[in-house]
């Protein structure tokens, strides 16, 4: 057991591994997941233990319990929220366009207010920041200003981000158990309107969205898009 996994609670130690392999596509939606005693077993605790790491899944709408069946991969609800949990890379290659994109800040640093309180951890907790440009056929359409907890993400810094996306990255590091989100309209300020090439106080439209997975808040993330090339839409 690595020295770290001491600190972590048995329960949730076993809601990790259940949610890992979801996301890594070993359990899809509709699949059958171990049972109670097959985890016990594995993991070298009770029943009870299982049982309510299992609860706070099913109650977090991750697994579904069938009586006398077995529990079962739920219908991921995220994806079904308003704003969808997909790389906006993906958005540009939809339309039959090239996405490219623009690296403006890359870095370490260590948490103060607020980004403690938003992160839940202490002062001086290593965060990761990105600002970056992304473009659609050679069109500005998203300024992505992004912290990323260094905890579930440790590889943040080391990615190319001309060929991937943050989201595509943390997607595959982090798996994602919840979202929060706001939408708003705001004027554009002198760096924003810069980066989309746009005039100053020009109207945006802004979209802050908090994911978290395993227990934790894996990133907080501010994008800006030009009011007058794009749209945001989804589907209840």
């Amino acid at each position: 057991m690595a020295k770290d996994d001491v600190a972590i609670p048995r329960y949730l130690r076993i809601k990790n591994y259940l949610l890992a392999g979801i996301a890594k596509g070993r359990w899809k939606e509709g699949d059958v997941v171990p049972g109670e005693q097959a985890l016990a077993q594995k993991f070298g605790v009770s029943r009870m233990t299982v049982n309510r790491a299992v609860k706070e899944l099913t109650a977090e709408q991750v697994l579904t319990r069938i009586q006398g069946s077995g529990t079962y991969v739920a219908q991921q609800k995220y994806q079904a929220t308003l704003i969808a949990i997909k790389s906006i890379a993906d958005e540009v290659r939809g339309r039959g366009h090239m996405h490219s994109s623009e690296v403006h800040l890359l870095e370490q640093r260590k948490a103060q207010e607020p980004l403690t309180q938003q992160f839940g951890v202490p002062a001086g907790h290593v965060l990761f920041h990105s600002i970056i440009v992304h473009f659609d056929n050679g069109v500005p359409i998203q300024t992505e200003d992004r912290w990323v907890n260094s905890v579930l993400a440790p590889e943040y810094l080391e990615q190319d981000f001309g060929v991937t996306t943050p989201n595509e990255y943390l997607m595959a590091a982090a798996p994602l158990q919840g979202v929060r989100y706001s939408v708003e309209a705001m004027s554009a300020p002198h760096d924003i309107a810069l980066m989309l090439h746009i005039p100053e106080g020009e109207p945006c439209l802004v979209l802050k969205r908090k994911t978290l997975s395993l227990e934790q808040v894996a990133s907080v993330a501010t994008m800006w898009y030009p009011g007058s090339r794009y749209q945001l839409a989804g589907e209840l």
